[in-house]
C-alpha cells in the first residue's frame, strides 16, 4: 500500500504580497489576504475532484485557513501537526530582505551563503527545520497507508522537506520554489518517500484553460 500526500504552501498574506515581501515566520500569525483566499479556493476546486481521506495543517492561522478552504468540499476536519509550523526567523521577523541586507550585512551574507547551517538571526537554520519536519511528514504518511491526504505547510518547511526527497543539498534550498497554494505530490511506499510533483501552479491560472 501507499500514501499520496498533496502538500501545499498556504495562500498569500499581505506580508507575502508586499513589495518587497516581509518575512513572516512563526512569531507572527497573520490571516490570509483576499488574494490568498482566492488562491485557496482555486486549489480547493482543483482538488475537489479527488478522493481525499484526511487533512492536516501547521498550527498557524494562514495554514489552517488555507486547509479549511481547500477541503471544504470534502467535509474533513483539519488535524494539526505542530512540528510543521513555519521556520523561526528570529529577530528578522517583520523585516524585508532589503532592510536586513542593509542593517545586518554580515549576518545576512553568512545566511545567504549557507542557510543550511547558519540560522536566521536568533532563529532556526534550514538544517534544524529539516530535522523536525521530515519525521513529522514521514509519520503522517505512514499512518495513512492506502489513503490520500492533504497537508498545508509553509515556504521554508516545504523547501527543507522536498530538498531531502530530491537529494538537493540544503545550501541550495532556495532552488526549491514554493508558490502560495502551489501543490506538491509526495508518494510514500515501502517505507520510502518520493517527490512526484513539485510546485504545480496550473490550477492557480484559470485564464490558461
Amino acid at each position: 500500500m501507499e500514501c499520496i500526500m498533496y502538500l501545499l504552501r498556504h495562500g498569500a498574506t499581505l506580508n507575502n504580497l508586499a513589495d518587497p515581501p516581509i518575512l513572516q515566520g512563526r512569531r507572527t500569525d497573520p490571516t490570509l489576504s483576499p488574494d490568498g483566499r482566492d488562491q485557496a479556493e482555486l486549489a480547493g476546486k482543483f482538488l475537489s475532484r479527488l478522493s481525499i481521506d484526511a487533512a492536516y495543517s501547521s498550527p498557524l492561522s494562514r495554514a489552517k485557513e488555507t486547509a479549511e478552504i481547500v477541503v471544504a468540499s470534502h467535509g474533513l476536519e483539519i488535524e494539526i501537526i505542530d512540528e510543521i509550523t513555519e521556520v523561526d526567523v528570529g529577530l528578522w521577523e517583520g523585516e524585508s530582505w532589503a532592510d536586513i541586507e542593509k542593517n545586518d550585512t554580515e549576518q545576512y551574507n553568512a545566511f545567504m551563503a549557507d542557510p543550511a547551517d547558519y540560522p536566521y538571526k536568533d532563529g532556526e537554520s534550514f538544517a534544524e527545520v529539516q530535522q523536525r519536519v521530515v519525521p513529522a511528514f514521514e509519520k503522517v504518511m505512514a499512518e495513512n497507508l492506502g489513503k490520500s491526504i492533504i497537508v498545508v505547510g509553509h515556504n521554508a518547511v516545504n523547501r527543507a522537506f522536498l530538498s531531502l526527497l530530491i537529494d538537493l543539498p540544503l545550501i541550495k534550498v532556495r532552488g526549491v520554489t514554493q508558490n502560495n497554494c502551489g501543490i506538491n505530490v509526495v508518494r510514500y511506499r515501502d517505507g520510502k518517500m518520493k517527490a512526484v510533483t513539485i510546485n504545480s501552479t496550473y490550477h492557480l491560472h484559470p485564464e490558461w484553460f
